[in-house]
């Protein structure tokens, strides 16, 4: 029984990069042999253990064969014959085919080494085509590393694209794509993810409304950038700059997809793109079964972005109606999310950069005077549900007016 640490955890150390999780893998030997150490069952389909102490993964060798469509249509092989090389060479990337003795010594059949020192990401085999589910990891190690300078492989995006083509991505389901594209969010550059899925073609697959804005021009007075999927681009890296909450860049991604249903012969102007956007958001939250924190916030984004750059020339009545519509009152942890998607839309404008956006503490001082009226204090006994709505809504309603007065002097 031979044991040797994989994956990630060398590959980050190689990167210089503190990782939390070992996987290993485990050559000569049988789950009998495991068993009688100590080791956990945990795998389903392929035989994992857990560590007795550790709780670490430890994995089998084994080699796969494709049998069907997708991400489960393999037939895993494994016994003690099965060699490290033969396990390694069934992985994704060159970069996650590295592995490591108990006494720090290398073992890189694939060229790993040489790809992490020239910045590439390249696939092991030709066998990568047979996992659909590659093409979204390798977008996502795009979103990890493009700041470090990566790039993908001109073959692996070839690669890429014949799974496209083959519409082995339709196997995938929901809930896998949300899994890597929560990730992706979380990632220190998530617009190299929407870049790579659109490169091989597979934006269009997974997130055909975005796709759909790349070419659809705006006005170059607001958007010297032009293009809307650019804009997207840009807006999502700058709320990746702003905040490290998925949530604000989901919604930071998804706040200007109304702009595709715009007709040509209206471009480059959008009017009503936010109330068109809102289905829009809504249908891909179904489709991915994004969780309700994120669709919800997307939602409003989506819908209330463009009523934001206008905090200055709405009425007190109309500022009031969107703090209620972005429910402040009842979800307030949602509008500093709200806020700040925002700003990464303003920000993200090709010379807009480090341009102030004067409507956040604006919008800021609104909301402080209508969350500092106390509901207790204008309830008269008596009043009904809807009358104690309206008074209250008086009651707030007054603060803003109050505010805006004393903005305007």
């Amino acid at each position: 029984m031979n044991i040797y640490r994989v994956g990630g955890s060398v590959r980050d150390r190689l990167l210089d990069i503190r990782s939390q999780d070992n996987d290993w893998v485990v050559v000569g030997a049988t789950p009998a042999d495991l068993l009688a150490k100590g080791f956990l069952p945990v795998g389903k389909s392929f035989p994992v253990f857990l560590h007795p102490t550790t709780k670490e993964e430890y994995a089998l060798a084994r080699t796969e064969k494709k049998i069907g469509l997708g991400y489960h249509g393999f037939e895993c092989h494994f016994d003690p014959t099965v060699t490290l090389e033969e396990d390694l060479s069934r992985r994704d990337l060159t970069i996650n085919a590295i592995a490591e003795t108990e006494f720090g010594r290398l073992i890189d059949p694939y060229g790993g080494q040489q790809d992490l020192q020239d910045k590439i990401l390249r696939h092991v085999s030709p066998a990568f085509v047979e996992d659909p589910l590659r093409v979204l990891r390798v977008a996502r190690f795009m979103a990890r590393y493009a700041g470090q300078g990566f790039t993908v492989a001109l073959e692996t995006i070839e690669l890429m694209r014949t799974i496209v083509k083959a519409k082995e991505l339709e196997t995938l389901s929901a809930e896998r794509i949300w899994i890597e594209f929560h990730k992706a969010l979380s990632e220190k550059t998530p617009e190299a993810f929407i870049q790579t899925l659109r490169q091989c073609g597979a934006l269009a697959v997974i997130l055909p409304e975005v796709d759909a804005l790349y070419g659809v021009p705006q006005p170059p007075e607001h958007h010297p950038e032009v293009d809307t999927g650019l804009h997207i681009e840009l807006v999502l890296s700058q709320a990746a700059r702003l905040s490290t909450d998925p949530k604000v860049r989901f919604a930071a991604l998804l706040h200007d997809v109304g702009k595709a249903l715009t007709p040509p012969q209206h471009w480059p102007k959008h009017h009503g793109h936010e109330e068109k956007g809102v289905q829009l958001v809504q249908n891909i939250c179904e489709r991915l079964k994004v969780p309700k924190a994120f669709a919800r916030l997307a939602r409003l984004v989506a819908e209330c972005h463009g009523l934001f750059y206008r905090t200055f020339e709405l009425r007190a009545e109309t500022i009031l109606k969107l703090l209620y519509k972005l429910d402040i009152f009842r979800i307030p942890e949602d509008f500093p999310l709200f806020l700040l998607a925002c700003q990464a839309d303003h920000l993200g404008r090709t010379g807009f950069e480090e341009k102030p956006c004067p409507q956040i503490e604006q919008l800021k001082r609104y909301a402080e005077a209508c969350l500092a009226v106390d509901p207790k204090t204008v309830i008269q006994p008596g009043m009904t549900g809807p009358q104690i709505h309206q008074a209250v809504f008086k009651a707030r309603l007054l603060e803003i007016e109050r505010e805006k007065r004393g903005y305007k002097k």
